[in-house]
């Protein structure tokens, strides 16, 4: 994935080919069995538990004061996700069938399980969505199992071949020199968006990641704020070391998941 991929409410469907579906499809099988061998392995281990158990606990409300999102403000059973809220859902989140997961005391052991857990939840995700796109029936696909090697893969070159990937392909507009010159105006003069406020959030793996934008009528904007949950999260570190060791101090920075160069930006 490059960052060329993802257009505004849109993809790059010209990118899109048979192998590229086959990996995908390939890569989420495969990953599931590694999420299963790592989570059998450090969930019930002893060494592991010791160290992650009652380690960087938050509270309810340590976790809306300091504004945590994401994992965290999950794991102290607080259920807060964007792609949930009918209000705020976006992209198709809100026909996926897919699972939540909340914590009990806050620490860093609960914030692993839900990371993993969710670890799965996407690899359902990319399966749902390959279904959508190919109209693979699989009955055992939610299952997870050896049989979901069988899938007939063939089904995704039919479809790259169909007319409905076609409609999707942008090849087809770039065949002349009017509509190239109206894509490079639009691209080289930008998008005037209307004079006022928005704030707008997805959910991202770390927390919420929000884009407050304030525009002036033009096609640069007045001010652009954005908020990412690093950097929200870091602030909380002095609260959940309290009363633990300094090599605790590695374990509740690493349950956080913080970047520092989010945080230094």
């Amino acid at each position: 994935m490059h960052a060329a991929f993802y257009r505004p409410n849109d993809v790059d469907w010209t990118g899109l080919n048979y192998q590229f579906f086959l990996d995908v499809s390939l890569f989420a099988r495969d990953c599931f069995k590694s999420l299963t061998e790592i989570f059998s392995v450090l969930t019930t281990n002893r060494i592991w538990k010791s160290r992650l158990v009652n380690v960087g606990s938050l509270n309810t409300a340590d976790a809306y004061a300091y504004g945590a999102t994401g994992p965290v403000v999950r794991s102290a059973g607080i259920k807060k996700d964007i792609r949930f809220l009918k209000s705020e859902t976006y992209s198709h989140y809100w026909f996926i069938s897919m699972q939540g997961y909340l914590g009990k005391r806050g620490d860093s052991y609960d914030r692993f399980l839900i990371r993993v857990r969710e670890m799965y939840e996407s690899v359902n995700i990319i399966f749902q969505i390959l279904s959508n796109l190919t109209n693979i029936t699989n009955k055992n696909l939610d299952s997870f199992s050896n049989k979901n090697k069988n899938i007939n893969f063939f089904n995704f070159f039919d479809f790259l071949y169909s007319k409905q990937f076609k409609k999707l392909n942008y090849n087809s507009k770039y065949n002349s020199m009017e509509t190239l010159i109206n894509h490079f105006k639009y691209y080289s003069e930008g998008i005037k968006v209307p004079r006022g406020f928005v704030y707008k959030a997805v959910e991202a793996p770390k927390g919420e990641f929000g884009v407050s934008l304030i525009s002036d009528g033009s096609s640069l904007p007045y001010r652009c704020k954005i908020r990412t949950p690093a950097y929200h999260h870091i602030q909380i570190m002095p609260r959940l070391v309290q009363g633990h060791f300094f090599a605790d101090l590695v374990t509740v920075l690493g349950s956080q998941d913080i970047v520092f160069g989010d945080v230094d930006r």
